[in-house]
């Protein structure tokens, strides 16, 4: 699960695509989801979230909040710091 920020400075919006897509990935596999589920789920294509995941393509405040939505966790969530602790999922 995401840790909450703290003191550290604030992060760049490259930081937070970054962490916007590894915890949109993290979720996905945690609840095995396939790419091709999330796209459904969500109505946007699976390579555009494939990008995302890697951090290759800026998106969105109505992208972020419909995958949010279809891997049903709050969109605050997915734009938290990932905690590195919990990699190993």
């Amino acid at each position: 699960m995401p840790r909450p920020r703290t003191s550290s400075p604030p992060a760049t919006a490259a930081q937070e695509r970054l962490w916007f897509g590894e915890n949109l990935r993290r979720e996905r596999m945690r609840q095995g989801l396939t790419l091709e589920d999330l796209a459904e789920r969500s109505g946007i294509t699976w390579s555009y979230i494939s990008h995302l995941e890697r951090g290759m393509r800026n998106v969105g405040i109505d992208n972020m909040a419909a995958l949010a939505a279809a891997g049903g966790r709050p969109l605050m969530e997915l734009l938290a710091e990932p905690d590195l602790d919990d990699s190993a999922e």
